[in-house]
C-alpha cells in the first residue's frame, strides 16, 4: 500500500518534468537559432577538452622555414610568421578564450548578485554605501577600466580574468537590487516573517530564487561580451603572453600580416561563432524564463 501512494505522489512531479522538457523541446523546434547555437556552443566545449588529443600540432611549436603557408592538406588554416600551425593554435586557444569568459560571468554574476540582494534587502545606510560603490565602478567605460585594472595588476590571463571581474558585478548588483526591492513586498515574504524565518533565510531561500531567471539571462548573454572584452585586452597585449594561442592574441599579432588573410580570420571566426551562438542562447532563455515575453508571443 505504501509503495503504491508512494509512486503515486511521484507521478506528478515527473509529469512536470515531462510537461518542461517538452516545453523546452517544443521551443527549440520554433526557435532553431537557439538550437544552432547549442550545438555550435557543444562544439567550441568540446574543441576546448579535446585539443591536446586532436590537434595535429603543439600550438608553439615553430619552424620558421614553413611561415605564411596558405591553407593546405598539412596546415588546414595555414602558418603564421614564425611557422606555428594555426588550425592547432585556434583548437588550443578554446582552452584560454571560454573558460576566461565563463570565469569572468560566473564570478562576477555570484558577487554582483549578493551585493545587490543584500543593499535591496538591507535597505537603508547599507544599501546607499553599496549602491554609491555600484555606481563609482559603473561611471567608467567597462575596457577602459578593465586595461587599468589589468596595468596595474600586470599584463596576464589571471589578472586580467580579475580585472573583467572587478568592472563586470556592478549590473548584476544593480539589476537584483531592483528584483529584490520588488519582491521583498509581496505576501508571501511576509508571510516567511510572520512564522520566525530569520532574514538570511528569507533573503537566500524566499526572495532571491524569484529573482534569479533575469539575472541567468543577462549571465548568458555576458559571456559572449566577456569573452570579446578579455580578447580585447589580449589584442592590446594586456592578456596573455604573446606565444599564447589566445584568439585575440592571434588577431593582434596578425595585423602587420594583413595580406595573409588566414592568419587573423580563422581566430577572429571563432570569436565570432562562439559569441553569436551565445547570444543566441541567450536570446532563447530570455522567451523561456521571462513570462511577459512569452504570454506576448
Amino acid at each position: 500500500m505504501s509503495s503504491i501512494s508512494s509512486i503515486s505522489s511521484s507521478t506528478p512531479d515527473s509529469g512536470r518534468l515531462n510537461n518542461a522538457i517538452n516545453a523546452l523541446i517544443g521551443h527549440l523546434w520554433r526557435n532553431p537559432l537557439v538550437l544552432i547555437g547549442l550545438i555550435v556552443v557543444i562544439f567550441w566545449l568540446f574543441i576546448a577538452v579535446a585539443a591536446p588529443a586532436i590537434s595535429p600540432f603543439h600550438p608553439k611549436q615553430q619552424q620558421v622555414v614553413n611561415k605564411f603557408q596558405s591553407p593546405n592538406e598539412v596546415h588546414l588554416m595555414g602558418t603564421d610568421e614564425l611557422g606555428r600551425d594555426i588550425f592547432s593554435r585556434v583548437l588550443w586557444g578554446a582552452q584560454t578564450t571560454i573558460p576566461a569568459g565563463f570565469a569572468v560571468v560566473v564570478i562576477g554574476s555570484i558577487l554582483g548578485t549578493v551585493i545587490g540582494a543584500i543593499a535591496g534587502y538591507v535597505g537603508g545606510w547599507v544599501d546607499e554605501i553599496l549602491m554609491r560603490l555600484t555606481e563609482l565602478f559603473m561611471a567608467f567605460p567597462t575596457i577602459i577600466l578593465a586595461m587599468a585594472v589589468t596595468a596595474a595588476l600586470g599584463p596576464d590571463i589571471q589578472n586580467a580574468i580579475i580585472a573583467l571581474v572587478v568592472v563586470w558585478w556592478p549590473s548584476y548588483a544593480r539589476v537584483v537590487r531592483g528584483l529584490v526591492l520588488e519582491v521583498k513586498s509581496q505576501e508571501y515574504v511576509e508571510a516567511a516573517h510572520s512564522v520566525g524565518a530569520n532574514g538570511r533565510y528569507v533573503l537566500f531561500r524566499t526572495i532571491l530564487p524569484n529573482c534569479i531567471a533575469p539575472a541567468i539571462i543577462l549571465a548568458t548573454l555576458d559571456i559572449g561580451n566577456a569573452i570579446i572584452v578579455f580578447a580585447s585586452l589580449s589584442f592590446i597585449g594586456l592578456g596573455p603572453e604573446p606565444s599564447s594561442p589566445e584568439w585575440g592574441r592571434m588577431v593582434s599579432l596578425s595585423i602587420d600580416f594583413f595580406q595573409r588573410w588566414w592568419t587573423w580570420l580563422f581566430p577572429g571566426l571563432a570569436i565570432a561563432t562562439l559569441v553569436m551562438a551565445l547570444n543566441f542562447i541567450g536570446d532563447g532563455l530570455r522567451d523561456i524564463l521571462d513570462p511577459r515575453l512569452r504570454s506576448a508571443a
